[in-house]
């Protein structure tokens, strides 16, 4: 993957950030850094994608300057400035390269140490984020796990000792529920409707999920959805921070995300599920910033995605967001003390 800052070199990172890094990367006897554990699979949406959209017929896809001018190998299809949380996890884990997307083809030894099968735009409905585009939702990205699964000999041995992680949800509230054309589903379902169809289509694809080996689980609620710079600006917020109304109306989602986790602990005792609070960790990193409302680069008023080839702003340690929905790699880091103990737990 090319040179690259260790990761202490390149965080400006809370002294809690760094007791973590050394519960879960500790070094070996010969000084180096040994993974905590032998392999990571990754499902979830453009806050997690690594290159996925690249080749895929959609507007939502940022293979393009400035995207990834902080990352190691420039722009990669990341929907950041740099490193994503999930590949910000799995350097904490010791992992010495980073996770590659399925769309890139792995070879078998790659395979081995995990595949990133998230996608932008991409929810836990397959309608969810179409408007866009093509995207892989979260039921093909399971049959692309089944595919990497049956290259693996001895999988379900090899698989249990994984970590899997996966974020999904956003996209069924912001390119679906919540879209002024999506009147026929708001007509169907009422919030907490919407919500309960969310959580049973998500366990039905988590339960394949542990089929195919999965044991060791961490699932992400859904974010502040309300305080992204694209709904500010669409919406407005009534002199509120954030907008109050959105927000609400996804809480009943992450409600039910874990309770269900509650569920799988008690039907699959052999496993292990952790909830990742992702709106404790915007909470967190968002102190820590003076610009939290605006996008750090030039965004088009259709995809709220930086605009190819302009230059964004020059202080990107002092913005929350890099385009109108993501978080910059800084924002990414910061909200990882409230990510990193969940997953050790489940280690």
């Amino acid at each position: 993957m090319g040179s690259r800052r260790s990761f202490l070199q390149s965080c400006s990172c809370p002294l809690s950030l760094f007791v973590v890094v050394v519960a879960l990367a500790a070094p070996s006897a010969d000084g180096s850094r040994a993974a905590r554990v032998p392999c990571y699979f990754i499902f979830g949406d453009s806050l997690y994608d690594s290159g996925n959209n690249n080749n895929l017929n959609t507007s939502v896809k940022v293979n393009y300057s400035p995207y990834g001018i902080d990352f190691p190998a420039g722009p990669t299809g990341r929907f950041s400035n740099g490193r994503t949380a999930a590949d910000i996890i799995g350097e904490t884990l010791g992992f010495k390269d980073f996770i590659p997307p399925f769309a890139s083809n792995p070879d078998d030894r790659q395979i081995l140490v995990g595949v990133n099968y998230a996608s932008g735009s991409a929810g836990i409905l397959v309608q969810s984020g179409k408007q866009g585009g093509d995207n892989v939702d979260l039921s093909k990205q399971l049959r692309n796990h089944k595919v990497t699964v049956s290259r693996i000999k001895a999988a379900f041995e090899h698989l249990g000792q994984c970590l899997y992680i996966c974020n999904m949800g956003n996209n069924d509230y912001i390119n679906n529920y919540i879209l002024p054309q999506s009147t026929a589903i708001r007509s169907q379902y009422n919030p907490a409707q919407f919500a309960a169809l969310l959580v049973a289509r998500y366990s039905a694809q988590i339960k394949r999920m542990y089929e195919l080996g999965a044991r060791k689980v961490a699932l992400a609620g859904i974010s502040n959805i309300g305080c992204t710079p694209s709904l500010i600006a669409t919406v407005g917020t009534n002199g509120a921070p954030c907008v109050t109304s959105v927000n609400q109306l996804v809480a009943p989602f992450n409600i039910g995300l874990k309770s269900l986790i509650s569920q799988l602990k008690s039907a699959h005792p052999d496993a292990k599920f952790g909830y990742l609070d992702t709106i404790r960790a915007g909470i967190l990193a968002s102190q820590e910033f003076k610009v939290r409302t605006t996008p750090c680069c030039q965004v088009s008023t259709v995809t709220g995605l930086c605009l190819p080839n302009t230059v964004p702003c020059s202080q990107r340690q002092s913005y929350l967001f890099w385009d109108a929905f993501h978080p910059t790699e800084l924002a990414n880091r910061l909200g990882a003390p409230i990510l990193l103990p969940v997953i050790q737990r489940i280690l």
